[in-house]
């Protein structure tokens, strides 16, 4: 019987951030150093670190949009310039605030030309936009873009796994 020895480390790690800004009011930069560790572990403890992080987090989002007239999200709108996926894109990236658990409904409607931006969505009272400059669509045309909107509530990671569109589900 060939014994291995194994070595135990009795070194305790530390971590300290290192930089931290805040880039606009939509993005946070820091950056962490966590040492000391073996050859292998930094991997593993990051992806581990990074999944607790993001189950941990909670926000306010848009989690589905309805056009009127659009049988599908690859359409494109006569008299916009994006198409409805790019539309929906941009709608992904707005930045929400609320404390209210649930459902909430909200709502665009602009009337062209022009553009529609994050200002232009009708929110309920407990709802809050980050950034009201974030651009959603360029109208081109005199027509009426109407978006039903539906906003939640919840972790980072329930949100990631609803990629798939029904109607549209962000």
């Amino acid at each position: 019987m060939v014994r291995e020895k194994v070595r135990v480390s009795t070194r305790t790690l530390q971590w300290k951030c290192v930089e931290s800004r805040i880039d606009s009011k939509r993005l946070y930069y820091g950056r962490f150093i966590l040492s000391p560790l073996m050859k292998g572990q930094a991997d593993t403890i990051g992806i581990a670190m990074r999944r607790i992080l993001l189950g941990e987090m909670e926000g306010t989002c848009i989690t589905r949009a309805k056009f009127e007239k659009i049988s599908h999200e690859y359409s494109t709108i006569v008299g916009i310039q994006e198409p409805v996926h790019e539309i929906l894109m941009n709608l992904k990236e707005i930045v929400l605030k609320s404390n209210l658990y649930g459902i909430r409904d909200a709502s665009i409607c602009f009337k062209g030309p022009g553009y529609v931006t994050a200002q232009n969505i009708i929110l309920p009272p407990s709802v809050v936009i980050v950034d009201n400059t974030q651009h959603i669509a360029n109208v081109t045309e005199p027509i009426q873009l109407c978006i039903g909107l539906q906003i939640e509530r919840g972790s980072w990671i329930s949100y990631k796994h609803t990629k798939k569109f029904s109607r549209w589900k962000l």
